[in-house]
């Protein structure tokens, strides 16, 4: 097997002095040193007066890839931040290149060098890339006790940060704030969420000890955490819904008629595995999904707009498909044609929907469940049993 032409190296913010003799050893051995202008200027001492050529990695960073790949041939380096595929660019460069075209000599990274401060375990730990992704990816993992690590694009990110842990709730948490990890310029400070400091450099990571509310784990969250216009699988139903659902690792579902989401928006819950598409037919109801899913942390949502069957042609194949609203012959016979074997759960309300389920078990078999809640409210001086409409719900394997 050939030498690699690529060698991807983490690089610290003590410049060479962090860098092993093997990253060393490549640096002078390279025809060419591409990466961003910062790690450049850090390992300006050894790369003045090499015989390398430099290149600066464009924005945006996918423009980088493209003109790195065009180096093929060459002795190439690459440089990126502390470990390359902690959330870095080691993971997205192996993809586009086959086993031996590459090799990689990590640093040391952000999460390791915080809990290395602040006396953490690693595996204690829950850390989340915030530098190209909205904070609202936080909310479902803010829980007191739990020790989250954050990266964030710049230093005006920290006083966002706090905002957004004051807007749900979490301002009493306690943040560490540390610059510039493992350089001259490191700094370390320590401070409440409602009160961050304001002279922030990059690059930055933040510790946070959250103080607030949790969500709860488990299938069936508060429907108060989900904006609607009434239209939504309440909390006891949903849980039930989502426990016929089952979701497994990986797998996709398609929520059809998705009201407010929370069906879909529950079942990306369970994973970060997990993926979801959810179709609806009325527009104001579909950005009202969407709003939800960024809310509560899951902007992966696909928010489709229109009306099953015919929007379903060309999406990405589902595992499970989860019918809440737009019941139909044809629906179901669309499903059945054009996705066998997958999970099927369908609930219905009206007389009407009830009939739908009825003759599609007979026609397809599977488990018919009828659902009767009912809720203790006042009668008179006293109390009685305020009853809900019953849900039928049929669920097979197509």
């Amino acid at each position: 097997m050939s030498d690699p032409w690529l060698t991807i190296i983490g690089v610290g913010e003590d410049g060479p002095e962090g860098l092993t003799p093997a990253a060393l050893t490549a640096l002078q051995q390279a025809e060419v040193v591409m990466g961003p202008p910062r790690h450049l200027d850090l390992l300006d001492a050894v790369l003045t007066g090499g015989t390398a050529e430099i290149k600066a990695w464009p924005v945006p960073f996918s423009d980088g890839v493209e003109a790195l790949l065009a180096l093929k041939g060459r002795r190439v380096l690459a440089l990126a931040s502390g470990d390359p595929f902690w959330f870095g660019a080691g993971a997205v460069l192996a993809d586009r290149l086959e086993a031996g075209e590459w090799r990689a000599l990590p640093g040391v990274s952000s999460v390791a060098l915080t809990c290395a401060r602040l006396g953490w375990r690693v595996e204690g730990v829950r850390a989340l890339a915030l530098h190209a992704a909205p904070l609202t990816r936080l909310r479902p993992v803010l829980a007191r006790g739990r020790r989250i690590v954050v990266t964030l694009r710049d230093g005006a990110a920290v006083g966002e940060l706090g905002a957004y842990l004051c807007s749900v709730g979490f301002g009493a948490s306690r943040l560490h704030v540390l610059e510039a990890l493992g350089g001259p310029r490191e700094r370390v400070r320590t401070c409440l969420a409602e009160d961050v400091p304001q002279d922030v450099g990059h690059p930055v990571v933040v510790a946070i000890e959250p103080e607030g509310a949790a969500l709860t784990l488990a299938s069936g969250r508060s429907d108060a955490i989900f904006e609607t216009d009434g239209v939504m699988t309440k909390r006891p139903v949903r849980a039930l819904t989502l426990s016929a659902l089952a979701p497994r690792l990986g797998e996709h579902l398609w929520d059809i008629g998705g009201g407010s989401g929370s069906i879909a928006i529950e079942w990306l819950m369970c994973d970060p595995s997990l993926t979801a598409t959810t179709i609806e037919v009325q527009p104001e109801r579909a950005d009202r999904i969407a709003r939800n899913a960024a809310a509560l942390g899951q902007d992966r949502l696909a928010v489709v707009t229109g009306k099953a069957p015919a929007v379903l042609d060309g999406l990405r194949r589902p595992d499970v498909v989860f019918v809440g609203g737009g019941l139909s012959v044809d629906l179901l016979d669309w499903l059945q044609q054009n996705t066998p074997g997958v999970r099927l759960v369908a609930n219905a309300v009206t007389l009407e929907s009830e009939v739908v389920l009825a003759q599609a078990q007979d026609r397809f078999g599977g488990d018919l469940l009828r659902i009767e809640l009912a809720q203790a409210a006042p009668l008179g001086p006293r109390r009685g049993w305020k009853s809900a409409y019953p849900v039928v719900q049929w669920s097979v394997t197509l």
